[in-house]
């Protein structure tokens, strides 16, 4: 079946999406709307329906996403050299949207390693934390020990994992970055998906390993420990006594098993990147769907990259439960056009080239895809980057946009699943949570085909609805949950990606 080389998204646009590439001169017709393109569009790219004035808001998905810049002809591409910002505020109604989630019995299940504490994992590793970048090194080198081969005594045991990262000394004691950091390795250490951790550091740094150990949940006997370099004698003696301590964590690990459990113990971050013109028709929807069907057998969904909710938040607003919800989201809105003034940046600064090379001009086009991704149920909490999610539903997570610390953030609240979504190929990994990637495109899916897990794109080429999309995503999800693996995790891809959010002065 031969479909429309263009999309138009609502009757209330003035631009339509392209299909496919378009050759200059190219009759056309969608709608009511007959037009000759004016020059090649690109596939993803925007094409206009009829004649745009000079100063005139440029619609998509019946929302603004811009101003033209410039008379702009119908059949013209509309990107970047024609369209901008708007400065037309956005309405909010808050809660006007917000409905209650009828809930489906009997709910979906997935097979878990429920933990002592009944918190349910959808891994099973070991886990060696640094405190401090000082101690980065020797837990790898730990790590490394249990690679390959060295994990067949170990069977049921997904692998041992070094988080590492670049921070933990060279700043506050107090404050907010210091406060960030613990908050973030806490998550971490407490994630059901280790079943096992070791937390090391050198000793002399700010970070301290006492602060942290005494806000950590209680594990299993044998199953936590804590080292520090300068009192075990060096680094040497750290990692002998380090791999003594994982091998007998792994002996433990071994008896974990998977059982049955309800959907409701199933935590999903979502997350876009590297997005294109296609992300808010195909794989966003589709992801949305996923969620709204997540939601409605209990489960929980964590949306966040705050600044790629920008211009869109009068849509989550409108879902808040309660109006506190709605002024918290708008409240870290505020902090974030704030930071970005203090660093000389702007808000609109956000979409990337190869956003821009996929068909995304401003971000007001790319927040109205991005917040696809919640579906349509309520928003039923807003947290601060890192903190436990304890609420159940759709909630909001205050994060940057760049995608490795975005799910770090997601992760340490208790994520214990990643789906993200791509038009332009993100090869994402996150151990210990497993990361599902989904293509917004045929030609995606294919070309990169190893590093996908499911074609959205199949939305666009006509051959699938985004309710079937989505029902189908939502199976993967509980398959992924009980054991299979994602593309990036027949990789080995996930080592590499903790990066907790840096905040405040580095001395």
């Amino acid at each position: 079946m031969e479909h429309n080389p263009l999309i138009c998204l609502s009757e209330a646009d003035n631009v339509a999406v392209a299909r496919q590439e378009i050759a200059a001169g190219t009759a056309l017709t969608v709608g009511q709307w007959h037009i000759v393109t004016r020059e090649l569009i690109p596939s993803g790219h925007k094409v206009a329906l009829r004649a745009i004035d000079n100063g005139e808001v440029v619609r998509k998905y019946a929302q603004v996403i811009g101003m033209a810049t410039q008379a702009i002809e119908p059949g013209s591409h509309v990107h970047v050299q024609n369209l901008d910002m708007s400065g037309a505020s956005r309405a909010h109604s808050v809660g006007h949207a917000y409905r209650k989630v009828a809930p489906v019995e009997p709910a979906a299940t997935f097979e878990g390693y429920v933990r002592s504490n009944g918190r349910v994992g959808t891994r099973n590793y070991i886990g060696i934390i640094a405190s401090v970048n000082c101690s980065a090194t020797v837990c790898r080198y730990i790590a490394d020990a249990f690679k390959g081969e060295a994990m067949q005594d170990f069977p049921g045991v997904d692998g041992v994992v070094a988080i590492t990262h670049g921070s933990g000394c060279g700043m506050g004691g107090s404050g907010e970055g210091i406060d960030l950091l613990r908050r973030t390795l806490r998550g971490y250490a407490d994630h059901p998906n280790f079943a096992g951790v070791l937390v090391i550091g050198l000793g002399c740094e700010v970070n301290q390993i006492a602060p942290l150990i005494e806000t950590l949940a209680t594990r299993d006997s044998g199953l936590f420990t804590a080292l520090t370099i300068q009192d075990e004698g060096g680094t040497r003696e750290t990692v002998e006594q380090g791999k003594n301590i994982v091998r007998d964590m792994l002996m433990l690990a071994t008896r974990a098993k998977r059982s049955t459990v309800p959907a409701h113990h199933l935590t999903v971050g979502l997350q876009c990147g590297g997005s294109d013109g296609y992300s808010g028709i195909s794989a966003n929807p589709a992801l949305g769907a996923a969620v709204d069907l997540l939601v409605r057998h209990g489960g929980t969904a964590i949306l966040s990259e705050t600044p790629e909710i920008y211009g869109a938040e009068h849509l989550l607003t409108a879902r808040a439960a309660a109006p506190a919800i709605a002024e918290k989201l708008m409240g870290r809105l505020r902090w974030w056009e704030d930071y970005t003034s203090q660093h000389h940046g702007d808000m609109n600064n956000n979409p990337s080239p190869g956003n821009k090379a996929g068909g995304i001009t401003t971000i007001l086009e790319k927040s109205l895809g991005a917040v696809a991704k919640g579906g349509s149920t309520g928003l039923m909490a807003v947290y601060e980057y890192a903190e436990p999610v304890s609420e159940h539903g759709l909630v909001f997570m205050d994060t940057p946009g760049y995608d490795p610390v975005s799910a770090t953030g997601q992760v340490a609240g208790g994520a214990n699943l990643i789906c993200f979504t791509t038009g332009r190929g993100s090869v994402y990994g996150c151990k210990p949570t497993p990361s599902l990637k989904f293509a917004t495109n045929s030609p995606l899916f294919k070309r990169m085909g190893l590093d996908m897990d499911y074609n959205c794109g199949a939305i666009i080429d006509g051959t699938l609805s985004v309710a079937q999309a989505g029902a189908e995503i939502f199976q993967m999800m509980l398959e992924t949950a009980s054991g299979k693996p994602t593309r990036s995790e027949e990789h080995g891809l996930g080592d590499n990606e903790f990066v907790p959010w840096q905040l405040g002065a580095v001395m």
